[in-house]
């Protein structure tokens, strides 16, 4: 394993520090705590607080920003924050129009947001949340109950975010929210494993000829393994799952296309 960092046991912290540092216009960190707020806090709106494991940037600290998140929350890499930073981040943000918690269903992360949330309605500010739960790939796994909440996260983040800019009520805030976890669909495939900094190599083992399709965002199993196909073949399979799940005939659909931090632009910018 190759990777340009000074300790493991301070990537977390360096990487807030340096995405604060080249952004402090926008960004700033909260004392004590890996929680990146905006740093012209806007009363009276909504605030929206997201997070998770760090190791999927920019998720989540590079969507804090005007219209999007007011608040992100990074725990160490592929793993939940604890209570206590979300409830410190909700605080900071609160604008006095109640807090939106924007959660990835996996079971870490779903806990902790949850007790954060109650934390901060004891002290009188009003918390709701969504659930993303995008990933038609599985419906269980070892590592989440129902389905894992990946790249659509995004989606709600913008949507969302946009809406609390204007003023929304909390409640209506919340209601986008759902709008798009319930109509948000993805599906992953990988080409080779991701390498977490603190055990210095792969999850898994991928053949030069092999890739792994319905992938989890934290190296979890796929559902199934096969030989690597042209990328016209791997869009088609991907999408049939995807199709099959929700019917958007009729519809308008946005499409976001996620490299998984790894997949560089000169294929992301592929076109048929």
């Amino acid at each position: 394993m190759k990777k340009i960092i000074n300790d493991v046991a301070l990537v977390e912290d360096q990487m807030i520090l340096g995405m604060v540092k080249a952004y402090p216009q926008y960004l700033k960190k909260l004392d004590g705590y890996n929680v990146v707020v905006r740093a012209n806090k806007k009363q009276g709106k909504v605030a929206l607080i997201s997070g998770g494991g760090s190791g999927h940037e920019p998720a989540h600290g590079g969507y804090v920003g005007t219209g999007m998140l007011d608040a992100a929350v990074a725990g160490a890499v592929f793993t939940s924050p604890s209570p206590e930073p979300i409830y410190e981040g909700i605080k900071a943000v609160s604008a006095g129009a109640g807090v939106l918690m924007v959660v990835k269903n996996y079971t870490g992360d779903v806990m902790n947001f949850e007790m954060a949330g109650e934390m901060a309605e004891m002290d009188g500010i009003p918390v709701k949340q969504v659930i993303v739960n995008d990933d038609v790939a599985v419906k269980d796994s070892l590592y989440t109950v129902g389905r894992r909440g990946v790249a659509g996260t995004v989606l709600v983040h913008k949507i969302a975010g946009a809406k609390a800019e204007t003023g929304a009520d909390l409640d209506t805030v919340q209601a986008i929210a759902q709008k798009v976890v319930d109509n948000v669909r993805t599906m992953g495939m990988a080409i080779q494993p991701c390498t977490v900094p603190a055990s210095g190599k792969p999850g898994f083992e991928l053949s030069e000829d092999e890739m792994e399709v319905g992938i989890g965002i934290h190296g979890e199993p796929g559902t199934q393994r096969e030989t690597l196909r042209p990328a016209d073949e791997v869009v088609d399979m991907l999408m049939e799952r995807i199709l099959a799940d929700l019917d958007y005939t009729g519809h308008e659909v946005a499409v976001l296309v996620n490299g998984s931090g790894a997949t560089p632009l000169m294929e992301l910018f592929y076109c048929k």
